[in-house]
Order: structure tokens, then sequence, then C-alpha cells
């Protein structure tokens, strides 16, 4: 018996659910988890579904699905439920996502492959190799920042790379960087309001007597920490905590979401609906 993931993104109209139900009984597959939502903004509908199969009968659940009339626009995907997302983690100098999404890693807790993490500085290369994973530094200036992208996405590609995740790494990606990873990698930010930026952050919120801090995990967009929103989390603060003490409750959030988002992306959970993201 063989477990896949069907993710089916199309035209919102009748009979989809009757469509995808059909190719899967052709091949006497028994439906285990079946989540859907039809988006009324785009007209769009989206669905996830945990089948189980006897026989290696994937390609005439797909040509079924694909050949009938219900379904138009079909973004279609059939995988493995036991395959893992082969990831790339991007790292500066803070370690604490980065040593978060390690030890899940390892534990098994994250269905995914580390490939290896590349960083711009040489902070983490003592973590890393712990672990057994491949380091690598790519300096990162403005005179070099076009070659030292490149370099990034040729190690994307000879690792097979499915899922790019920026644990804080503290580089703006180049508008050309986006497009290549564009619905591949997720990166961790504070969310505060107001939105504070620039250094220093958790010292601004403290100043500001804020009561609840938290963080965001997107998709990377050109457009700076404005990409579809994967999860957020929020945790109440009161005005006696330290700047010192933010900080740490701020890692905390950071490290929290950034793994709900990794294990949302690698277990197929995640579609894109225009701006927006639809996480079953």
């Amino acid at each position: 018996m063989a477990r896949h993931i069907l993710t089916l993104t199309c035209d919102d109209r009748p009979g989809i659910v009757a469509a995808v139900s059909s190719a899967l009984l052709q091949v006497s597959a028994n439906i285990v988890e079946n989540q859907q939502f039809s988006d009324e903004d785009t007209a769009l509908f989206f669905m996830r579904t945990v089948f189980d199969s006897e026989g290696p009968d994937v390609a005439t659940v797909r040509r079924t699905i694909e050949q009938s009339e219900a379904i138009t626009n079909a973004r279609l995907a059939i995988r493995p439920f036991e395959q893992r997302c082969r990831t790339l983690i991007l790292v500066s100098k803070f370690d604490h996502c980065l040593l978060d999404l390690l030890h899940r890693w390892q534990s098994g807790d994250l269905p995914i492959d580390l490939v290896g993490v590349v960083s711009n500085h040489e902070d983490c290369r003592a973590l890393v190799e712990f672990y057994g994973l491949p380091f690598t530094v790519i300096p990162v200036s403005r005179e070099t920042k076009p070659q030292a992208e490149r370099a990034l996405m040729s190690i994307v590609e000879e690792t097979g790379t499915e899922l790019v995740v920026l644990a804080r790494y503290m580089q703006i990606l180049s508008d050309w960087l986006c497009d290549q990873l564009a619905g591949r990698a997720i990166n961790i930010h504070h969310s505060f309001l107001p939105g504070f930026k620039g250094a220093r952050p958790y010292h601004q919120a403290h100043d500001r007597g804020v009561k609840l801090i938290g963080a965001s995990a997107h998709y990377v967009t050109a457009d700076l920490d404005e990409g579809p929103i994967i999860e957020q989390d929020v945790v109440r603060v009161t005005h006696a905590e330290t700047p010192a003490r933010l900080v740490a409750i701020g890692r905390d959030v950071e490290r929290r979401v950034l793994s709900r988002a990794v294990r949302d992306h690698a277990e197929s959970r995640v579609f894109l609906s225009g701006l927006r993201t639809i996480v079953f």
C-alpha cells in the first residue's frame, strides 16, 4: 500500500470534488484525508488529498483528473507521502532559528532533508559542522552581490534544493533572485505594531511600551517583508520586560513560527492565492 499527497489548484466550478473522487475510485484508492477551499476573491479552488493506493497508479489518477471537463487551468501535483523536501538554510550571525531547525531536522520532527547551510559569515560554521552538514560561506558586499547570488543559485541547483529557508539571513535578495526562488523561499522577521524597522527592533519596542511581540513567516518576494504570509504568532508582554528579555521572547517566537511554516510547506499544505496563502 502506497500513500500519496495530491494537491490541486484550479478554476472554481461544480464537479471538481466528484472528478477527483472518481479518478481515485478508478484505481481503488482510499482517501484518508481531504481538505478543500473555494476562494471567492480569486474564483479559485484549492484541494489537498491524502490517499492510499495498492499499485503505481499515479499516472492514471493524474491523466483522469486532467482530462475532466470539470477541472480547468489546473495546477496538479501528486507525490509520495514519505518524500522529504530538500531544504537549504541561509543564515548570517544570529543562530537561534538555525539551531531550532537543525534540532527538529535531526530529531525527525520536520519532514525535510537538509542539503546544507549557506552564510555570509563564518560564525555558525562549528554549529553546522557539528550536525554533519556542509557549511558554505559566500561573502556579500554591494560590489559582489550579483556574483554571490549566482553562486548561491548554483548550490540550489546542484543540490536539487526545493525549499530555501532564510533563518535570519540578514541580506536583501535582489529581484532576480526573488524571481528564481518564487514560491520556494521562506523568510522570518519580527512583527510588531507599529512595525519597527532598522537596528535593534526589540529595543525600539521596549521604548514604545509594546504589549504584544510576534513574528511572521512569509514567502520571499521582491517587495521586502511583504510576501504572502504562511504563519504568525504573538506573545503578550508587560512594561516590566527589559530589552534583553524582549529579545529572548522574540527569538523564541521566531523559532516556533519559522519551524511551523517550514513544516506546512514541506507537507504541501500551503497554496498561493494572489497575495495571500491558503494553509490546510
